[in-house]
């Protein structure tokens, strides 16, 4: 499989150069070793699923780790979360020493506890999420981004079928003592069917015959994963009763197809949940560009009780703010952006210093040589792949 450079690469060495420890977060199979192999080739490897490795780790932590060249890698570090510890003592021996210790995880939660219990101020901390659309034009709505459906995609079915029954079996159970994997699997399914819908958890458990706190661990448990993008309503002194729950969408869109059933291209130009997966393309896009960057997901949504409504907004420097809405048409009009128009209005009166608002219509290409119409003052009419440039 040919080797995509990831755009954070940049990040992760200068990450490198300036902690003693680097780690890195992800969903599985998003490309973590392959990023940190590449960058370091000279490190050593240790897979903390392997379970020789596991077992001579846990026997003698000390004895392990002498033993290992630095730089090293550890991969899958969740799995074994007392090597923190060990790690730290060897840092502070040698707290001058950058780029030493090179750690990935698939779970965040049991991961991050550990970097805060045992490595606060020593590790920097990156996120790596599935390819995005910048990094490759073989990113779409109907495949996504993970790498080996990018490089493979006639084999995405069967790739999102292995990979479903694998995260279920090793993430799943690691992260929580869920007795039947059948049912959390239909868990998946309703849930992508409620992609880009306003969370409700009571709606999620009744179909399914389980509790309101059920649906919830399970919940936390994609998110630990990284499995769904969680956009949370935008707060603002606007004097308007706002929706307070999240947005929920599933953070790959090719898995998000391949959980609705949607197998090829034409099934998805047909899908009454194609609005719905081109929306949450473009929000996992946007949060890619984001951490990429090196920075932390920052991406909200508006909706009052008076049916106000925006897709995206986007916090920038100095209180600017951008908001986007997504069709996925190929026409577009002025209708379309007046709700950015009515919000932009009213951020404006309540943000005096506000470094002011953009506004993006994002749309599906029109045909080639048909111009893009100005839909009004101020927004900015763009096919998505121009969205996505100018993030």
């Amino acid at each position: 499989m040919r080797y995509i450079r990831r755009h954070l690469e940049e990040q992760v060495l200068q990450a490198a150069k300036g902690f003693p420890a680097v780690v890195l977060t992800g969903p599985r199979r998003a490309g973590k070793t392959l990023l940190l192999r590449r960058l370091f080739p000279m490190a050593s490897y240790f897979l903390l699923e392997d379970p020789d490795v596991v077992a001579r780790l846990r026997a003698d932590p000390q004895g392990f780790l002498d033993a290992v060249p630095t730089p090293a890698i550890l991969d899958e570090v969740q799995n074994v979360p007392e090597v923190f510890a060990f790690v730290r003592s060897r840092i502070d021996r040698r707290p001058r020493r950058t780029g030493q210790w090179l750690l990935t995880g698939s779970q965040e939660s049991p991961l991050m506890r550990g970097v805060t219990e045992s490595m606060a101020g020593r590790a920097a901390v990156l996120q790596l999420l599935p390819l995005s659309w910048r990094e490759t034009p073989k990113v779409s709505l109907w495949r996504g981004g993970y790498p080996e459906v990018v490089a493979r995609p006639g084999s995405a079915r069967l790739w999102f079928s292995s990979y479903l029954q694998t995260y279920l079996e090793r993430d799943v159970r690691a992260v929580t003592a869920v007795k039947d994997l059948a049912l959390f699997r239909r868990f998946l399914a309703l849930l992508a069917s409620r992609h880009g819908q306003v969370l409700n958890k009571t709606d999620l458990a009744a179909p399914l015959g389980v509790s309101v706190p059920t649906i919830a661990q399970w919940l936390g448990v994609l998110e630990t994963t990284a499995q769904i993008l969680i956009v949370p309503p935008f707060y603002e002194n606007l004097g308007k009763r706002l929706i307070k729950s999240p947005r929920i969408y599933v953070a790959d869109a090719g898995l998000a197809c391949h959980l609705l059933g949607i197998d090829t291209a034409g099934e998805l130009a047909r899908s009454p949940f194609r609005g719905a997966l081109f929306e949450g393309f473009i929000a996992a896009e946007m949060a890619k560009a984001q951490v990429n960057a090196g920075g932390r997901r920052e991406l909200y949504y508006f909706r009052d009780e008076q049916g106000l409504e925006v897709d995206f907004l986007v916090p920038g420097r100095a209180g600017a703010v951008a908001l986007v809405e997504c069709k996925t048409g190929r026409t577009v009009t002025p209708a379309m952006a007046a709700p950015m128009q009515r919000l932009a209005g009213a951020l404006k009166r309540t943000r005096a210093k506000a470094a002011g608002t953009r506004m993006f219509l994002v749309h599906q290409s029109p045909q080639a040589g048909t111009p893009t119409p100005a839909v009004a003052p101020g927004v900015r009419a763009l096919p998505w792949q121009e969205f996505l440039e100018v993030l």
